[in-house]
């Protein structure tokens, strides 16, 4: 397949804050990536193109105006953020997605995952799926849960194929139209079921995605 995933370091802040303001560019406000990063109740990971390294400084994502506005109030009252200089020279991986959780008690919730819609249709975001549920796994949660636009019908079909089920509604959660969030939540991730599914699962994806067999000479 060409894609890993590992945890996001604050050198993917650029690459990743491109990738959240192309797949959420009505929601407000964006994620603070460096602060979140720093907490211990967010984990951050990113998929990268193993095949492909950037040299130097990636594009900084386009900006709304409310972000302009931000940026120019930062600048004068001096607190520039300089993270998006941090990889300036240095070779970076090539980010491809990303996805984040928050860890409250025993329960982790799924907050983002996005692609770059010149990845997508690829098996990536159910790479990143599949490494969530692992994550949380290991933080020793009991169940994964999130909230998906009531309109987004792919995403919804691809967790309940990982065993989430619709548990409620949250009217007009989304603040940019008004939609309602559907809420799903796993069973118990470590009951024998679930875990017989998920590495039925596992097993069938890297199946699917398996590097090709190359050619004999």
């Amino acid at each position: 397949m060409g894609y890993s995933v590992r945890p996001m370091t604050a050198d993917d802040i650029p690459q990743v804050s491109e990738i959240d303001r192309e797949a959420f560019p009505t929601e407000w406000p964006p994620p603070s990536f460096k602060r979140e990063l720093s907490s211990s109740m967010v984990r951050y990971l990113v998929a990268v193109d193993d095949s492909r390294r950037l040299t130097g400084k990636p594009a900084k994502p386009r900006r709304g105006a409310w972000e302009s506005l931000l940026a120019r109030v930062r600048h004068i009252m001096g607190r520039d953020n300089a993270q998006d200089d941090s990889v300036a020279g240095k070779e970076t991986d090539f980010i491809v997605g990303y996805a984040s959780i928050w860890m409250m008690t025993d329960e982790s919730h799924l907050t983002s995952i996005a692609v770059r819609q010149s990845h997508r249709h690829q098996g990536i975001g159910e790479m990143l799926l599949l490494a969530v549920i692992k994550l949380s796994l290991q933080l020793k949660a009991r169940v994964l849960t999130l909230e998906v636009r009531a309109s987004n019908h792919s995403a919804q079909a691809l967790y309940v194929k990982y065993g989430f089920k619709n548990v409620g509604i949250r009217r007009r959660y989304y603040t940019d139209n008004g939609e309602d969030a559907v809420i799903m939540t796993t069973d118990k991730l470590t009951s024998p079921a679930y875990q017989a599914a998920l590495r039925d699962l596992e097993a069938k994806y890297l199946e699917r995605h398996k590097a090709p067999a190359s050619a004999s000479g």
